[in-house]
């Protein structure tokens, strides 16, 4: 299956699993992603969604084998239409989002991930920013995104240079919000996707929102999360734990 999907509580999982390809994005994998996310914005519980991939690579990009074969621009511009489509129903999903880059992601596979709430990398993964070798810019919003992500001055040159980061340079440049060693990728993972799924929806559509303009925004949501049963109850757990231990 080139798309394999575990299923948690709260917790939906895609691994791209191509590696004849590196996990490279064609137009099958295009149908399984729209089909998933049909399933997963009906989904009123779900509180996560990860995309990783499987083996070596997390996703080098198109398929150039397969993507090779549009020779017009109005071709590609029916392709890259609709990958976007998939990135942008991705972005508006209201829960959180995590791309585990487990190996190296080149050309789109770096685009990929900036859709997404957080992207974390093992130490052994690559970024290459290596669209230009192929005398095309990203097609994917990788532009406007990568801007929003490193600053615009830093985007450029890494365009420009067809740099390969390192996962410890992407650390530093804020391409990713965490380094996980290699040795320790799965369990470190599994310890993040317990955080990231402690508190409910209605916590996690206030935090992932992004119209608040100002401290007084946050005063009356801040009150109502307050009073919430939810709230005083782990407050008294906590209390009491603390009482137990004196």
């Amino acid at each position: 299956m080139p798309l394999q999907i575990t299923r948690e509580e709260y917790i939906v999982t895609a691994s791209i699993n191509r590696p004849d390809a590196r996990n490279a994005i064609n137009f099958e994998l295009m149908d399984r992603l729209e089909a998933l996310l049909d399933e997963l914005e009906q989904d009123k519980f779900l509180r996560l969604f990860i995309l990783t991939g499987t083996h070596a690579s997390f996703i080098s990009g198109g398929d150039l084998r397969e993507f090779h074969q549009i020779k017009s621009a109005e071709g590609a511009k029916e392709m890259t239409n609709r990958m976007v489509g998939i990135l942008n129903r991705i972005e508006k999903l209201p829960f959180w989002t995590l791309a585990a880059i487990n190996g190296h992601a080149y050309g789109g596979g770096w685009e990929i991930p900036l859709y997404f709430d957080f992207r974390v990398a093992s130490s052994s993964a690559k970024i290459g920013f290596t669209q230009g070798v192929f005398y095309l810019p990203p097609g994917w919003g990788g532009i406007t995104k990568l801007n929003q992500s490193v600053g615009p001055d830093l985007a450029r040159y890494l365009l420009a240079s067809q740099k390969i980061l390192s996962a410890e340079e992407a650390l530093h440049t804020g391409f990713i919000q965490e380094l996980l060693p290699a040795d320790e990728f799965h369990d470190r993972l599994e310890k993040l996707k317990k955080s990231l799924t402690k508190n409910d929806r209605t916590y996690i559509r206030y935090i992932k929102q992004k119209e608040i303009r100002s401290a007084e925004d946050e005063i009356e949501p801040f009150t109502k999360f307050w009073e919430s049963d939810e709230h005083l109850n782990r407050v008294d757990k906590f209390l009491s734990r603390s009482k137990d231990r004196s």
